[in-house]
């Protein structure tokens, strides 16, 4: 890749989202209701009895979200066309030269941005319903400690517990309609994503992107789907996409509450003041402070070194075919990596919520090894990634890629070997 821009690399403060309202920055999202006339009869409606998060409340704040973005251009039954052969075009090169045959067996989804907030909660509902669980279990055992003082006295445990869910289901729907107004294809960020994998296309956002940038937009949908079909096909092979959501389920579930920094931020929480709602949801990075513990290293120590070589191999199949195929790669890339460091406060959150704090080193450290596999036997080489567990490289390895080659030999492995077609694979 070319230019100044390198993946992972850090958005200013210049490129948050700015605003005077509460949420991410942004202005507060709940449809119809003002800051003054938030209540507690509207968070009881919105609450299912046993539900550990309130999905209608996410449903609904994600969709205001998107709502409150720029304009969504229609799209006619030509630009439709033109997508899917694109996609379609672009499959042929990256299972030939990969490995990764289930790249050729995706006819791609096109998405509105409602589309794209709906189909993302619900790939992150187990992630999600695993930390409301953790929270849940920690405020219940707060509340029960003798003694515990949460600054909340005369407020009904009850009213304390069902506030949790309601709250991140707010923030889950803030952050992923955010997302939803700006991400250009279903895996722009690396999300550990249940549910079969596919190839989405959120083509109102691609369409404002080209025009924005001046660029083609059949090149810009070609260089996109060379990165959505590897990402699909890795996600094809159900012990990958299932040790992503497990890694993740694991590191929230491993959140551990500070009593002294959680007391300090809902001590002066009081459910029938909005204000103090939204004080509570303002810095929701730092309300993450007081929960990570040191058992969660071991966890987003995985998940950074699992995710960094599935997006290296991501970054490499772009850059070389796009290279071959493209007369404008480098631009093409350029621009679409600075759409990914665009993100702002929402983008960061759901990274330190999921424990996705990639850095430049991380990802260029996962390409190096990716390019170093391909350097030596081939591109078609790192489709042996994909096998099985056992075949993601260990720390070691991943500095030093011919370690990695030499083990897979040694096992009796083939490195040119396929991965299967399937999602059963």
């Amino acid at each position: 890749m070319t230019g100044a821009t390198q993946p992972g690399d850090r958005p200013g403060e210049e490129d948050r989202p700015s605003g005077s309202g509460a949420w991410f920055g942004l202005p507060f999202p709940f449809p119809g209701v003002e800051l003054g006339s938030f209540d507690p009869a509207t968070l009881a409606g919105l609450f299912t009895p046993g539900a550990v998060l309130s999905w209608e409340m996410a449903r609904q704040v994600a969709h205001a979200m998107v709502d409150a973005g720029p304009p969504e251009p229609p799209l006619d039954e030509t630009s439709r066309r033109e997508i899917t052969e694109v996609v379609r075009a672009a499959a042929v090169p990256v299972a030939a030269e990969t490995g990764l045959a289930a790249a050729a067996g995706f006819d791609p989804e096109i998405w509105s941005r409602r589309d794209c907030a709906d189909r993302q909660l619900e790939a992150l509902r187990p992630v999600l319903e695993a930390l409301a669980r953790r929270l849940r279990g920690a405020l219940e055992a707060e509340v029960a400690t003798p003694g515990a003082d949460l600054g909340l006295e005369g407020l009904p445990v009850g009213t304390l517990l069902a506030l949790a869910p309601v709250l991140l289901g707010a923030q889950a729907g803030a952050m992923v309609g955010y997302l939803a107004q700006r991400t250009l294809g279903r895996y722009d960020l690396p999300l550990p994503f249940a549910g079969p994998p596919g190839v989405a296309v959120v083509a109102g956002n691609v369409e404002r992107f080209a025009r924005e940038w001046s660029l083609p937009r059949s090149d810009l949908l070609f260089f996109l789907a060379l990165g959505e079909l590897v990402r699909a096909a890795q996600r094809a092979v159900r012990w990958v996409r299932e040790h992503l959501v497990a890694l993740a389920v694991d590191a929230v579930s491993a959140y551990e509450f500070d009593e002294a920094t959680l007391d300090e931020r809902l001590g002066d929480l009081d459910p029938t003041d909005p204000a103090s709602l939204a004080r509570l949801a303002e810095h929701p990075v730092e309300l993450l402070g007081a929960m990570t513990s040191e058992r969660q290293q071991r966890h987003i120590e995985e998940i950074r070194r699992v995710t960094a070589v599935l997006e290296g191999h991501v970054w490499l199949v772009r850059e070389r075919l796009g290279a071959r195929m493209l007369h404008e790669a480098g631009r093409l890339g350029e621009a679409v990596q600075r759409q990914h460091l665009e993100r702002g406060e929402a983008g960061r959150f759901i990274e330190a919520l999921l424990g996705l704090r990639l850095g430049r080193d991380d990802v260029n450290q996962g390409r190096a090894f990716c390019a170093g596999v391909a350097e030596r036997a081939g591109l078609g080489a790192l489709a042996a990634l994909y096998e099985e567990p056992s075949r993601l490289p260990t720390p070691a390895e991943l500095e030093a890629p011919g370690l990695w080659l030499a083990r897979i030999e040694l096992d009796g492995g083939d490195v040119e070997a396929d991965v299967p077609h399937s999602g059963d694979g």
